[in-house]
Order: C-alpha cells, then sequence, then structure tokens
C-alpha cells in the first residue's frame, strides 16, 4: 500500500474533527506522485495551445448570419445565447464534470456572456482559450491516472464502503484540485473493479489501462486548431437545433460520417458523444445491421484490425475513429464497445464484423406471409419489409426502364401478394430511418387516389405541399404499419399518411419524431448543414419532436430518453399548421377499443411479450441506477445478481425457440463468443412483433365482417368506401 493509500484509509475511520487534515494529506501525496512520475517520463512533451486563423474567423462570420436569416427558427443574439453557447462548450469538452473544477470555471465568469457578439463579429480568441484550458486540465488528469496505475493497482483499497456517479452530466463541478484528484482515484478504481469482475489479473488490468490513458493523452497533445474551431461552432450552431452542424474540410469530404454505400466499412452512422464515439444508426443491409449486434446509442472503446491489437479510441476525433474502422472489403474489424443498456461505463463487449459494401439490393423491401385463423375463418396476411426508402438514381437518370426503387418494388410485391391470395397487408418500417423524400410520396400514392401527402414549411412561412398524382391504387384492402422508435423522416412521413387517411392503423411504438430537412452549404472554410424548413403532415400536425403516435401501442426495449428527436437539446418543437383537404377512407373508431382490447389480451397471456417485458423492466432497472459500489464484496454481488437476471432472460428467449438452456453465464458467453465469429447471426424467423401485427389484422378482418352484417349497405359503404 502506497503513502497516498494508507493516508486514505486512515481518512475513511478517521473522526471528524481529523478528517479534513488527512484529504489534504492525501491529495497532496497522490499529486506529488502523480507529477514527480510523470516528469521522469513525459518531461520532454508541453502543450501547445491553439489558436484561431482567419479563414476559421471568415468562416465564423458566414455561419453567423446564415443562423440568423435563413434559419428555420428565428434566434437572436443575446446574452442568454452567449450562457448557453459557453455551457453547451463545456458540455462538449467536459460533459461528465471530470476535468475542469469550479475554479477553473470561475476564471471565464466575464467571458460567458460575451460570447454571443463575439461569435457575431468572428473573434474567436475566448472560446480558443476555454478550449486550450480544458486540454491542459485533461493533460494534467491523464498524468494523473498514469501515474496511480503505474503505481500498481494492487495498492488500491476496495474495501472501503464508496461509491461513484454513473453519470456526472449535472453533477456540480468539484471544487478544486484536492476534489478532482479523489474523483479521480475513484474512476480508476470503478475500471479496476470492472475488469477484475470479468476475469481480467492485475498485470492485464495494468496494460489495458496503461495503453487506454497513454493513447488519450497522445491525442491531448496533436490537439489542432481545427478541433478547437469545430467545437467551438458545434456549440455554438446546436443553438438553433441540433441537426444543424458545421463540417470542417476534413469531415466534409465524409459528409455525416456514413459509411455506407460505397464506401467500404460496417454500414453505421457515428458521431461524438463527449470522450466517445456513438452509434447514431445502422445501415439497412448493411454489414453491422447483418450482423446482429451492433445497435444504436452504443458507443465505441477501442477498435481491433485482424491478427493486431486493441487501439482504445476514448477521446478520438470522429474523423480518426471512422479511418480506423474503414477496412478492405472481407476483413475483419472488432469493435469493444458500451452497450446502451449497459449499467455503466465499464461494461464491454467485442463485436467483429466483416467489411463490406452495402449493396441496393440489399436494402430492397422483402415480403412474406402469415396464416392465421380467427372466429373459424382462415386468413393470409401479407408482410412487406422496408429497410429505407432507396432510389438508384443512377440508373433512373440513365433511362434504365428496370431502375430500382421502394415504390417500384413494393408495387411488384402487392402484386405477388395479391396473386398469393392475401386478405390483409402489413408494412413493417421499424428500424426504417428514412431515405428518399419522393419515394415516401410516391409509396403513400400505392394506397390511395390522388391527393396531399405531406407540406413543407419554410422559415418564410411558405407551404409546399407534395401530392400523390397518380390515380391508380396498387391496393386497397386492409392495412397495418409497424413502427418502433428507429422509425425516422420519410418512415414518419407515410405513416403518418397512412393514418391521417384512415387507410390503416398504425402498430408499435413512437416514432423518432425527426421533421426537419437540413440543406448543406458552402463556407469558405468547410461547410454549414442547416435545417430550413419542417415537415407537415395533411392533418396539419408536425412529425418533429413528438413523432407518430401509433393507434396500438407495443412497448419497446428502446430507452426513449436516450434516443429520439425529444432526447435531444435544442429540438425544434411541436407544432400545427392548417390541414389541407383529404379523404377519411375509413372510420376505425367502431373497432378500435375492440382491437386494442384483444390484443392486451394476447400479450396478456404471451410468453414472447411476458420476456419482452422482463428486459424492458431489467433495462430499465439498470438504466435508474445512478452509482455503482467501490466496494469489492459489494459490487461482486451486484455483478452476479445483474449476470444471472442475463442467464435467466437467455434461456427463456432459448426455451421459446425450443433450444437446450445453458447451463452457466460462461456457457452463454462462450456461444455469444461463436455468434460473433460467425460474423452471420441473423434469425430468419418472424419476430412475434410481426406476427402481432398479423393478429391485429386478422382482428381487423374479422370484426369489418361482422360489421358488415350488422349495417346496412349504405351505412357500411359509408364507413368503409375503399375496402
Amino acid at each position: 500500500m502506497t503513502i497516498a493509500e494508507r493516508i486514505m484509509a486512515r481518512h475513511s475511520s478517521a473522526n471528524t474533527s481529523r478528517s479534513g487534515i488527512c484529504k489534504a494529506l492525501t491529495v497532496a501525496l497522490l499529486f506529488t506522485a502523480a507529477t514527480g512520475l510523470q516528469a521522469k517520463m513525459d518531461d520532454a512533451r508541453v502543450y501547445e495551445p491553439v489558436a484561431p486563423t482567419i479563414d476559421q474567423a471568415r468562416a465564423n462570420i458566414l455561419i453567423a448570419r446564415q443562423l440568423q436569416f435563413t434559419h428555420f427558427r428565428d434566434l437572436g443574439m443575446s446574452d442568454e445565447l452567449s450562457g448557453d453557447v459557453f455551457d453547451a462548450y463545456l458540455e462538449y469538452l467536459d460533459g461528465q464534470r471530470i476535468y475542469l473544477t469550479q475554479e477553473d470555471l470561475n476564471k471565464f465568469d466575464r467571458v460567458k456572456t460575451q460570447l454571443g457578439s463575439a461569435l457575431k463579429t468572428g473573434q474567436l480568441q475566448p472560446g480558443f482559450d476555454i478550449y486550450n484550458l480544458v486540454q491542459q486540465r485533461v493533460i494534467d488528469r491523464l498524468r494523473f491516472a498514469l501515474n496511480l496505475v503505474g503505481q500498481g493497482i494492487d495498492q488500491l483499497d476496495f474495501n472501503r464502503n464508496e461509491s461513484i456517479l454513473l453519470d456526472r452530466s449535472d453533477a456540480s463541478w468539484e471544487a478544486d484540485q484536492q476534489a478532482l484528484d479523489e474523483l479521480w482515484v475513484k474512476r480508476i478504481k470503478n475500471a479496476v473493479l470492472a475488469q477484475r469482475l470479468n476475469g481480467a489479473d492485475d498485470e492485464t488490468i495494468e496494460d489495458n489501462l496503461q495503453r487506454r490513458y497513454e493513447g488519450q493523452l497522445k491525442r491531448a497533445y496533436q490537439a489542432r486548431s481545427e478541433d478547437a474551431f469545430q467545437a467551438y461552432m458545434n456549440a455554438f450552431t446546436g443553438m438553433w437545433d441540433p441537426h444543424t452542424s458545421y463540417f470542417s474540410p476534413r469531415t466534409s469530404e465524409n459528409f455525416n460520417i456514413n459509411m455506407s454505400l460505397s464506401l467500404e466499412g460496417i454500414g453505421a452512422v457515428l458521431q461524438s458523444d463527449n470522450e466517445y464515439t456513438k452509434v447514431v444508426r445502422l445501415v439497412p443491409g448493411g454489414p453491422a445491421s447483418k450482423q446482429g449486434q451492433l445497435q444504436p446509442a452504443d458507443r465505441i472503446v477501442s477498435v481491433t484490425q485482424e491478427d493486431e491489437k486493441a487501439v482504445n479510441v476514448i477521446g478520438w476525433r470522429l474523423d480518426e475513429v471512422v479511418d480506423l474502422i474503414r477496412g478492405p472489403r472481407n476483413s475483419v474489424v472488432t469493435l469493444e464497445v458500451i452497450p446502451a443498456n449497459a449499467s455503466d461505463e465499464t461494461i464491454t463487449k467485442a463485436i467483429a464484423i466483416k467489411r463490406d459494401e452495402v449493396k441496393l439490393e440489399e436494402q430492397s423491401a422483402s415480403k412474406d406471409v402469415i396464416e392465421l385463423e380467427r372466429g373459424g375463418s382462415d386468413y393470409k396476411i401479407g408482410v412487406i419489409t422496408i429497410p429505407t426508402f432507396y432510389a438508384d438514381f443512377q440508373a433512373m437518370q440513365a433511362g434504365d426502364p428496370n431502375y430500382k426503387s421502394t415504390t417500384r418494388d413494393v408495387r411488384k410485391l402487392i402484386a405477388e401478394l395479391e396473386q398469393d391470395g392475401v386478405n390483409g397487408l402489413v408494412i413493417d418500417l421499424r428500424n426504417n430511418g428514412g431515405g428518399a423524400l419522393h419515394e415516401a410520396n410516391d409509396l403513400v400514392g400505392l394506397f390511395i387516389d390522388q391527393g396531399p401527402t405531406v407540406q413543407i414549411r419554410n422559415a418564410n412561412n411558405d407551404v409546399q405541399v407534395l401530392n400523390d398524382e397518380d390515380p391508380s391504387i396498387a391496393y386497397d384492402g386492409p392495412l397495418v404499419v409497424l413502427t418502433n422508435r428507429m422509425s425516422a423522416s420519410a418512415s414518419e412521413i407515410f405513416a403518418g399518411a397512412i393514418q391521417d387517411y384512415g387507410r390503416g392503423l398504425v402498430v408499435g411504438s413512437q416514432t423518432f419524431g425527426k421533421g426537419t430537412v437540413q440543406a448543406v452549404r458552402p463556407l469558405n472554410h468547410g461547410q454549414l448543414k442547416i435545417t430550413q424548413s419542417k415537415f407537415y403532415r395533411v392533418s396539419g400536425g408536425s412529425t418533429q419532436h413528438k413523432g407518430v403516435i401509433p393507434d396500438i401501442e407495443i412497448p419497446s426495449r428502446i430507452d426513449k430518453k436516450r434516443i429520439g428527436e425529444d432526447a435531444l437539446d435544442h429540438a425544434l418543437p411541436w407544432d400545427q399548421i392548417e390541414a389541407v383537404p383529404h379523404t377519411r377512407y375509413f372510420d376505425f373508431s367502431g373497432i378500435i377499443d375492440e382491437l386494442r382490447k384483444r390484443h392486451d389480451e394476447r400479450f396478456a397471456t404471451s410468453p414472447e411479450f411476458g420476456l419482452l417485458q422482463q428486459e424492458i423492466d431489467f433495462l430499465k432497472k439498470q438504466r435508474e441506477m445512478d452509482s455503482v459500489s467501490l466496494n469489492m464484496d459489494e459490487r461482486k454481488n451486484q455483478h452476479e445478481q445483474i449476470e444471472r437476471t442475463r442467464l435467466t432472460i437467455a434461456n427463456a428467449r432459448r426455451e421459446l425457440r425450443g433450444e437446450a438452456p445453458f447451463e452457466s453465464l460462461e456457457e452463454l458467453e462462450d456461444w455469444q463468443d461463436q455468434q460473433a465469429a460467425d460474423l452471420d447471426t441473423t434469425d430468419d424467423e418472424l419476430d412475434f412483433v410481426i406476427r402481432e401485427g398479423g393478429d391485429i389484422m386478422a382482428d381487423m378482418l374479422e370484426l369489418d365482417q361482422h360489421m358488415a352484417s350488422i349495417l346496412t349497405p349504405q351505412q357500411y359503404a359509408a364507413q368503409t368506401p375503399t375496402q
């Protein structure tokens, strides 16, 4: 045990009168040791502050003008805005409040109220001063961490009744250097505990932590002027809305950092999230989507190439992480991620993904058939899954009469299903993040006569109405549309139009709520992606923020507090404009209560839903944990309880599939490793949510027949003009 640790051990049992002295001695000794050792190993490196360039100042002025005069939101440059930009900037640079102290923040009290006017005129130095201070504090912290690990983690005491806050984004800033030192001792203890509980020995843990902190330290010394400018501009542009952002010249080359289509990668959209790189969404048909383990909101900890050591990417720039993940086609990259549902950021899993291009045919719509019995009648329900709204623009422009698009493919699938004699149709839009707007417009047209499909309002309050001009209808039978939280943009336009027209029922969970339109505008230095208009349904309500609310709800594992437009800071609000004339094809008010009742009764006895609800409750309990113990015995008990629950849920799912249960957690993890190594874990079996969509459709058909038998022909025709 080091002198500092012995003092801390005494401090934990000391009386109140001695606690302040012990605390001061502990921090002083730890800091002195850290400084001394680091001076030996790193005395040659000095942080060089970054400074703004003339090109950046000019770009800043152009950005400010664009925001003020062309953005959808009318937001002035006020003192209040200055404070909000300051807070957002610190959120980006030190979102977990682990580098700066309250003493540091006090130095910027005067600057905090002046950022708005400075940004308006291209005065970037205040933002760069803040950036440089944070970088220096990052270096100080990492030096401290390296020293502590270098002394040997066996010197740390895990017998105390201590805990650490998992999410410090709303915590108070630590008062001074001493308090921050104590916090970092706890952070390192937490990292050590997590790896010990995962079976790593102390030598491996020390090596892992040293490589992690040395990698972050190297990045901190390599800070560039462009890093500071992009961070500062995004804190500024984010005041208008979360989809307005600045792209540096390098980032502009990889617009949206989207590793998809012609780019060889894993098919994922990534973004920075404090020190981490976070998965925003998966590209349908892409390698990650097909492999099945990577999920939205997972955070990437390390990247491993074939036959190489893992590279820790915490603290890396987004473009560098993307470059590391990309690679030759058919090669394998392994991502170590913190799962979105992890109880704390020390829980990770490895996911192996084979790189490939995302082929258009693998994003194409597909069909299936469900056969059901209801009230003595047999029903065949067609299912069409649409992963994205796509169109082969090159083939279209070349005049290819067989070019692929969502609408053309769905029309063909409908014709094939009708030849099979289906009685109803389910459209699955779950995890469909959108795509080509004109395809959403045309797809609505397959199910309605001529009419409006969506309204688009710009910053000048001018409203454009998109219409289906084709009077033909590809399918006029009963319809169910499945959605979830990852259904966004064009998916919401389609689902909202089907709901407004009374053309079908929306089933599932509330959609994402992305109801804005962006344009990319060139600057003298980089580009600005700016929100310029907003989508509205034909009934007048926006899809922004609220999304589409399903007629029949099915719970989801996805945490709505973390994923969705309403989970984003400064998101544009929901509002409404005038509705446009549109036909109501069916009034579901007479049967919706009975449909919901039958749905609830099925789910009350459904083993699949029972398991889903068990998972949701488990994940909710995990997310509600705001701290974890640093006591070894207590943490081990908590860890074992979580793992037992994981095993129970995994075995329950295997039982539903008629598979033998795992005897132990080790057996489960070995199986998961095999699945990851297999690189193709797709499950072709129709999931129970699709089957429930089919059951709801069968209920609709049965109730429709019942209504037809009790209503007069005139009443029935008035209620169901196109059925």
